[in-house]
């Protein structure tokens, strides 16, 4: 046997793995990192939530105006005939109610509510509402006998306009349909139960077979453009239900394109606002006039920007302004919050084309 020699002994392994030290080093470091990650996290956060706010209320206002647009576009549609305006009052029934009772009529209509406008729009939903059918008897507003042919259904309205200006149209229902015969003409009925047949106004007007007329509307489209806080909503007066179209909406105002008061003016040469005694309720001396509507709207964004170092918020250097005009925000702090303005001219092609 051999002796085991000496240097050949055992000797003891390093240990393997990291130190207590080496490891609290790497849980501050980790620590360190991701106080750094979740600070850019927070900030990118913040940034990309204040962009969407932004970017959001941009969209509804926009999509506000298209909607307005649209409305715009065709409004009057159903009113003109003969070239010339049928209707500058108006008899407008809903079951009992009178939203209009003789009242002076306009197809588009701004109405001031400082510190908003409101906007009235109406159009018939058929193409033949750009012709009126000539009556062939005179008319109380129960029935109506027509010297030619009108495509009504029992359902659809109506609108019953005198020979000449200064009597009320008034809208009606029609509940029954009696066809022409060689000896007798055609013969449209509005008895009571009618969605616009039942209301008693004011002036019930004769309509007189001497250039009285009828035309068909189909379903008569009445929306309404207004502010309630700080929402631009729509209604349907007629129908019923409303729906926001935008939010924190600072003004939201309305104004005609009108022409020369001289006869046969056809330019555009101003913009009015919907006040005085002409413009402030737009009757027959003034619908002549107008040419387009010009509609801004000013919205705030959703979130408080954050100030700079020295405390100062630099998002607005200064108040936001619409038609020349500066608009009061609704917070202290105007400075940290970024503001849009949007406007839109709708030239009121009905109204152009209807009177001439």
């Amino acid at each position: 046997m051999y002796a085991r020699n000496p240097r050949h002994a055992a000797r003891p392994r390093r240990q393997r793995g990291v130190s207590m030290i080496e490891l609290m080093v790497g849980i501050v470091v980790s620590m360190l990192v991701g106080l750094a990650a979740t600070g850019t996290a927070v900030v990118f956060t913040a940034s990309q939530r204040q962009g969407i706010g932004v970017g959001g209320v941009a969209v509804n206002a926009n999509t506000a105006l298209a909607a307005l647009k649209n409305d715009a576009a065709t409004a009057g549609l159903g009113f003109f005939g003969d070239s010339r305006y049928l209707c500058s009052q108006l008899n407008l029934s809903m079951g009992a109610a009178t939203p209009w009772n003789g009242a002076s009529f306009s197809p588009v209509r701004v109405t001031r509510l400082a510190p908003h406008d409101r906007v009235d729009v109406l159009q018939a939903s058929r193409v033949e509402s750009g012709a009126n059918v000539l009556l062939a008897l005179d008319s109380d507003g129960t029935s109506a006998a027509l010297k030619s042919y009108l495509p009504a259904q029992v359902g659809d309205a109506v609108l019953l306009s005198p020979d000449s200006a200064g009597t009320p149209c008034t809208v009606r229902t029609v509940t029954a349909v009696t066809a022409s015969t060689p000896e007798a003409p055609q013969q449209l009925a509005f008895s009571a139960g009618g969605t616009h047949n039942d209301a008693a106004f004011g002036v019930t007007p004769t309509y007189s077979e001497n250039g009285g007329g009828v035309t068909l509307l189909g379903a008569l489209r009445w929306n309404r453009y207004r502010v309630d806080g700080t929402n631009l909503i729509l209604e349907r007066p007629l129908e019923g239900g409303s729906a926001v179209l935008a939010r924190n909406v600072m003004t939201f105002r309305a104004q005609y394109g009108i022409s020369a008061a001289a006869a046969g003016s056809t330019t555009l040469e101003n913009w009015q606002d919907a006040t005085g005694g002409t413009f402030g309720t737009l009757d027959a001396a003034g619908i002549p006039r107008v040419r387009a509507v010009r509609v801004g709207i000013v919205t705030r964004s959703p979130q408080r920007e954050k100030p700079n170092n020295a405390g100062v918020c630099e998002a607005s250097a200064a108040k936001p302004q619409l038609f020349g005009a500066e608009v009061e925000p609704d917070v202290s702090d105007w400075q940290c919050y970024r503001f849009r303005t949007a406007v839109l001219v709708i030239p009121l092609r009905n109204l152009v084309l209807g009177i001439k």
